[in-house]
């Protein structure tokens, strides 16, 4: 059976308090980490067996160093689907909060624009199958965990899935440099979209076409440009802010 591997204490109690199956834990033989602990409790009351390793061996079952004593074995991802998430947002009736990104390749980067829309009370994240980063340990142990407590929606399609949601009541916005009003003086309540773009190019071009419209986030000196998961987060709370005012 096909499985994945999660590393970290953050994304392997997320996973422990979700939905997907977990296999076994894996904790560190000579740590005294409380948080883990913690997770071995979390573990056992649900019947998944713990083991306790060397570290090195953890780092092996990682592959990555960064493994912070835990690791654990879990049943593959599985994206959400667009039109089971708007079905299930009609019936919250809850206005519409977006994150779509176009073409990010990078998974630390990507990881941290989904712990920022979790965050920041996005509803969904959407991300293109091709030409694009998916779903890896490195992007849940960069999420923090995140990945388990929002739907990420995986599409074909850029295009056709943003004139869907505009079809579902949603405004569009992306975000580019060059634009000519930014994310300040733009209204950003309703039924509302934010699309980012990637790393060096920005967004693509067509994507761009079918935006409503184009912010940008203002800049005072320094370098010409935002790390992509700094300028989704700066956007995203901003639009958390408007749409939190009493």
């Amino acid at each position: 059976m096909k499985e994945d591997v999660l590393y970290g204490v953050n994304p392997v109690r997320e996973a422990l308090r979700g939905k997907r199956k977990a296999f076994e834990l894996f904790v560190q033989q000579s740590g005294t980490d409380h948080r883990i602990a913690k997770l071995t409790t979390l573990a056992e009351e649900q019947g998944i067996p713990v083991h306790r390793r060397e570290r090195s061996d953890l780092e092996r079952l990682a592959g990555n160093p960064h493994h912070q004593g835990v690791v654990l074995r879990v049943a593959p991802f599985v994206y959400a689907e667009l039109e089971d998430f708007l079905s299930n947002q009609k019936e919250s009736e809850k206005e519409l909060f977006v994150l779509v990104l176009d073409g990010i390749q990078d998974p630390q980067n990507l990881g941290a624009l989904i712990r920022s829309a979790a965050c920041a009370g996005v509803q969904g994240v959407i991300i293109p199958k091709d030409r694009a980063c998916g779903m890896t340990p490195v992007v849940e142990k960069a999420s923090a965990g995140a990945v388990e407590t929002i739907p990420v929606i995986q599409v074909t399609n850029l295009v056709q899935t943003l004139e869907r949601l505009k079809q579902a009541g949603c405004w569009t916005f992306g975000l580019a440099g060059e634009a000519g009003r930014t994310v300040y003086d733009t209204d950003l309540n309703g039924n509302l979209v934010v699309v980012i773009g990637n790393e060096g190019e920005g967004i693509r071009p067509l994507v761009r076409k079918h935006c409503d419209g184009l912010l940008a986030i203002p800049q005072y000196g320094g370098v010409s440009s935002l790390n992509a998961s700094v300028a989704g987060g700066i956007v995203l709370f901003e639009a958390a802010r408007q749409r939190c005012k009493p």
